[in-house]
């Protein structure tokens, strides 16, 4: 289990230095870009000598790899640099904006995934009957709504029609919780349906297995075959599903924070890009990089508990 876990973090590490260099090429150099570093940096409209100078002063001048080199250690010390947008160093913005995000995945994860869960088993348990039909459609149907669309039908409902909650979040001026209660329902929502679509497919799958069938056909318990024999074995790919949702939250609620004015990562990364800030944008990719990563190492050790046979492999 150890060597699994070794291997595992080297595999890690060695995705993120390759991710760093990809990072650094499209973003300080112009191997991919058009135009100047200094000039997406300042704008269109400075003087060649201030563009000397900033390049002077960034160290542009020097070699790709002595630039790159250093950069690396300086995130590695967690000297992110400063930022161009909001004219403070990086580590004062990202980590408050990603704090914000995590509390709305924990709301997100905390409501979707027992209601995910516990719609995929039922459905799965009785597969081809009308509540399976029922909860595929509902799974199907949310999930097919675009998230910019589902903002706006709930924004209608609940604030302009029934005027039962704010639009906006006013985490500038405190955090309240009703704040939350619209990205988390929108989030929710949406993927709610996915989540549950795969740990019905599982748990039919496993339903039809021999072993399930024997345990039936002696006489066990129906309640004691699924919570001991058959749900095991039906959350492992449901287990993955949901760590994968860890990156698309951090990264993917781009539109549900933009639109509901929530100052958080996803927020964060679109206002970096609109505005050429370079070192908090490098900052914004690590860190969803390095998240990705993480929650894939996290995956790989849950699925060994869940299904020994991987540790022996």
């Amino acid at each position: 289990m150890l060597i699994f876990i070794l291997k595992r973090i080297g595999f890690m590490i060695l995705t993120m230095i390759v991710v760093s260099m990809l990072i650094f090429v499209l973003l300080e150099t112009n191997l991919f870009n058009t135009g100047d570093v200094a000039t997406r940096v300042l704008g269109a409209y400075v003087s060649d000598e201030q563009k000397d100078m900033w390049r002077e002063q960034h160290g542009y001048n020097r070699p790709t790899y002595i630039r790159y080199i250093g950069w690396l250690g300086n995130f590695a010390t967690g000297n992110l640099g400063d930022s161009t947008r909001f004219k403070s160093p990086v580590n004062d913005i990202i980590w408050p904006r990603l704090w914000n995000t995590t509390i709305l995945g924990f709301w997100v994860f905390a409501v979707m995934i027992p209601i995910s869960l516990v719609f995929g088993i039922l459905s799965g348990m009785k597969e081809g009957s009308k509540l399976d039909r029922t909860i595929s459609v509902v799974s199907i149907v949310t999930t097919s709504v675009p998230d910019f669309a589902s903002c706006v039908l709930w924004w209608f409902m609940l604030v302009f029609f029934f005027k039962l909650l704010p639009g906006t979040s006013g985490m500038a001026e405190g955090f309240e919780f009703k704040q939350l209660v619209l990205p988390v329902l929108v989030l929710v929502v949406y993927d709610f349906g996915y989540v549950a679509r795969m740990t019905r497919a599982s748990m039919a799958e496993v339903m039809m297995t021999p072993y399930i069938r024997t345990a039936v056909l002696k006489g066990l318990p129906y309640n004691k075959v699924i919570l001991k024999h058959a749900l095991r074995n039906a959350l492992i790919a449901p287990f993955t599903v949901i760590m994968l949702q860890v990156n698309w939250l951090l990264s993917g609620v781009i539109v549900v924070e933009f639109f509901f004015a929530y100052k958080g990562f996803g927020a964060l990364l679109l206002e970096a890009s609109l505005n050429n800030d370079i070192a908090l944008l490098e900052a914004c990719a690590m860190v969803a990089v390095f998240v990705a990563v993480g929650t894939q190492l996290l995956a790989d050790i849950g699925y060994t508990y869940l299904n020994p046979r991987i540790r022996f492999s």
